[in-house]
């Protein structure tokens, strides 16, 4: 019988109870995802098992972070991680839907990893429809908390399924006066099209645009280095 948890170095993922189970790209995003010396409040969209917020907990040794989370599974579990981790302090989970959430201030990140897919065919887990497909939750809806939201030079974190990022998700965010300052390009292995992607979005129009690319593997299918130096202080096996 596989694990009903996933073991970081500092702490542990329970995640019997979520819909979405802890995955390579969200990980990638918790690593990744910009962290500035100034940043004290984190807003966490769809916390899941609570992933992203303890990867950003681990990282930045003083921002407080608020995890908003509809589904009341999850939620429970999120929080039960939350408070099992060495940042039980600096982490609040709020049962609440995203779209009618109102927060005390604005925040200086807003990190999400989305439901993914639009008009796609859907499965039969309910719970697993709703975190992975647009249904409750629409990109538009997610622009509408980070305008709401997003302290004036604050930024957003969004991964994001690479088509619907490069194409639905770029066009929501120009007709809504959301501008994506950097993205990550993610690809399953070398000389592989890239298959997700992160956006580094703002309210405020930046001059400069950067693109990364960041493969999983190498030509010789093991993990890549630059792979292996994002998530060295969060995998065991690195």
């Amino acid at each position: 019988m596989p694990n009903t948890y996933f073991q970081f170095k500092q702490f542990r993922i329970e995640q019997a109870n979520c819909a979405m189970k802890v995955s390579t790209d969200a990980c990638l995003q918790g690593a990744w995802t910009p962290l500035r010396t100034e940043i004290k409040n984190v807003l966490d969209i769809g916390a899941g098992t609570g992933l992203l917020s303890l990867m950003l907990a681990q990282r930045h040794p003083s921002i407080s972070i608020d995890a908003l989370e509809i589904d009341t599974a999850a939620a429970q579990q999120a929080k039960e991680n939350f408070e099992a981790s060495p940042w039980s302090d600096r982490l609040r989970l709020i049962h609440t839907d995203a779209k009618s959430y109102c927060a005390p201030h604005r925040y200086d990140l807003i990190i999400c990893n989305p439901p993914f897919f639009n008009n796609s065919l859907l499965g039969d887990h309910t719970a697993r429809n709703h975190a992975r497909h647009t249904l409750l939750y629409t990109y538009d809806d997610l622009i509408q908390s980070i305008t709401q939201h997003l302290s004036d030079e604050g930024y957003a974190s969004i991964l994001l399924p690479w088509q619907a990022g490069r194409e639905t998700w770029h066009r929501c965010a120009k007709k809504q006066g959301i501008f994506i300052q950097q993205e990550l390009h993610i690809a399953p292995r070398a000389n592989a099209a890239p298959n997700r992607l992160i956006a580094i979005c703002t309210t405020q129009e930046k001059s400069k645009y950067e693109e990364i690319t960041l493969n999983i593997r190498d030509e010789k299918h093991q993990y890549a280095q630059a792979f292996k130096d994002l998530m060295a202080p969060f995998y065991l096996a690195l």
